[in-house]
Formats: C-alpha cells, sequence, structure tokens
C-alpha cells in the first residue's frame, strides 16, 4: 500500500470541514430529533462517537433533542429480577410493578448514561422525561385482538402501555435557546396522574412535530427502506411509503417506523429519516453530505 504524502490526513480533514459547512449553514437554528436507540446505543464507540455528534450540532448552532429507547436494558432488569415479559404486537405489557421498573431504567440508568457521555464529551446535556413539566400527555393504548375460533374481537388490557396524546414543548422551547442538550426518557403521564410506557419511535415522532423540528432522524438496526431486491430506498413521500406498506415490500418492525416518519411530516416536520446506526457517524453523515445515511421520508 503506498503511502500517503505528509499532510495528506490534515488537508482531508479540511476539505471535509469546508463540504459540510453549507450544510451546517442550512441548519443553523434548526431544531433536530433524534431516537437513539438500538446497536448504536449498547456499543460503547458507538456510544461515544453519538455524544460526540450531538456535541458538535450544538456547537455549530443546531439544537438537538435527543429522545433514546431501552427495550433490551428493560429485558435484561426483567430477566435479573425472574420477572416475565408478555409482548403483544411487539408492545409489553406492562402491569404496574413492571411500570416500576421500565421508569426506572429509562429515566434512571439509560437516561443519565447518555447525559453523562454527552457531557464527557464537552456538551451540556440535561436528563428528562415526558412527565417533567408535564411535556407528554399519554393515554391508554386501546389493542384490539380478533379470536381465530370465534371471530370476535376482544380488547386486550396492555395495563400502563400508553401512546402520545399531546405534546407541550415549552420546557424544550426554553433548552432551545440555552446551551443545554435535552435527553429525554419516552415516559409520559395520564390524566389522572398514571405513568405510561411509551414507544420510543412514537414518543420522538410525537416530540419532533410539536417543536417544528426540521428533521426526525431515526437511528435504527438497518440501512433503511429497503426494496425487494434489498437496495437501500433514498427519498420517499408519504404516498409512495403506502404504495411499499400494500405491496409488501414494508412489513414487519418497519411498518411502525415509517408510519411514525409519515405522521411527523403530517404533522409539520420538513423530513424525517431513517438511518443505520451501526454506521460510524451516521448522523452527520446525514445531516452534512450531499448523499446522505439512509431512506428520506419528506412532503409530496
Amino acid at each position: 500500500m503506498a503511502e500517503m504524502p505528509a499532510g495528506y490526513s490534515e488537508l482531508l480533514t479540511a476539505t471535509t470541514l469546508s463540504e459540510a459547512l453549507p450544510f451546517m449553514r442550512k441548519y443553523a437554528g434548526a431544531t433536530i430529533v433524534i431516537k437513539y436507540g438500538g446497536h448504536a446505543m449498547g456499543d460503547r464507540t458507538l456510544s461515544d462517537e453519538f455524544a460526540r455528534d450531538i456535541v458538535l450540532m450544538k456547537q455549530v448552532g443546531i439544537n438537538p433533542v435527543v429522545v433514546h429507547g431501552g427495550g433490551p436494558q428493560i429485558k435484561e432488569m426483567m430477566s435479573r429480577l425472574r420477572i416475565e415479559s408478555e409482548f403483544v404486537n411487539g408492545l409489553r405489557v406492562t402491569d404496574a410493578a413492571t411500570m416500576e421498573i421500565v421508569e426506572m431504567v429509562l429515566s434512571g440508568r439509560i437516561n443519565k448514561e447518555i447525559v453523562a457521555a454527552i457531557n464527557r464529551a464537552g456538551g451540556g446535556a440535561v436528563g428528562l422525561s415526558g412527565r417533567d413539566c408535564d411535556m407528554v400527555r399519554g393515554r391508554k393504548v386501546v389493542m384490539k385482538q380478533r379470536d381465530p375460533d370465534s371471530n370476535i374481537e376482544r380488547e386486550l388490557d396492555m395495563g400502563f402501555v400508553g401512546e402520545p396524546e399531546s405534546v407541550n414543548p415549552h420546557v424544550l422551547d426554553v433548552l432551545a435557546r440555552s446551551d443545554l442538550i435535552p435527553v429525554i426518557a419516552p415516559i409520559g403521564y395520564g390524566d389522572d396522574g398514571e405513568t405510561y410506557n411509551i414507544n420510543a419511535d412514537t414518543f420522538a415522532g410525537a416530540v419532533a412535530a410539536a417543536v417544528g423540528a426540521r428533521r426526525l432522524l431515526m437511528l435504527t438496526d438497518v440501512k433503511g427502506v429497503l426494496n425487494k431486491e434489498g437496495g437501500l430506498l433514498t427519498n420517499l413521500s408519504p404516498e409512495d411509503v403506502e404504495t411499499l406498506i400494500e405491496d409488501g415490500t414494508v412489513s414487519g418492525g418497519m411498518i411502525p417506523k415509517v408510519e411514525t416518519c409519515m405522521n411527523a411530516v403530517k404533522g409539520g416536520v420538513d423530513a424525517a429519516v431513517i438511518l443505520d446506526g451501526r454506521v460510524s457517524h451516521a448522523v452527520l453523515l446525514e445531516l452534512f453530505t450531499a448523499v446522505g445515511a439512509g431512506t428520506l421520508i419528506g412532503k409530496s
């Protein structure tokens, strides 16, 4: 392998920064909501890179809002406590005891680990949940299932599984005008003071719409939305997505993700992007390069 000339690495860095400048100007002052989870959150190297990327965004005048998940960590804690979990259509049935564990893991351990990583990288992160400042009001998820024998539809009690009903963005608006970076656990509150476990993707989409985010970035463990041949689809409209669901190209766990993106766009977000969190600096590649790093779902 040929040896690179002296100064080549420095020149490459300078060129990269120069090429990123127009994109930094494009997003200056904009709010970007990032749903953080999956492999990116469990890998120490990737999590440290993510923290530095978030700090860089704030440093160049962008307002990042981080919403995180924590399914694997909740599962681990439930296993340690020898508590069984039941899932219905991908949602964890959450009774009162389970809700205590979910809130402890999400608002406690995970949230504070992310906050600490961002602070180590030179930022000023503050940990929140949807209960803080009455940010995210939730309502109980109503799940219906049809009995295969009788064909009778019955309602399932999912416990304290919720979905966003409304978002009060006041505290996020205040933080956007400061040097602080919000890191939010997907926990909501109910009319009677209940605590709700809300899917992190759905939570992030509702927050993005409420704050008028320029972008919603959904970090996942796949490249993005793929066609039937396995190729990455880079730009889609809501109508395109509906067609892909109907013909079976988009299926399984990808359906709720693209539906969250569509709802966010319909709610006023300029565009939502599903991108591979396993790729180093995926967030920066998406925002600061011409090619992007995943599947962008924008307005028609």
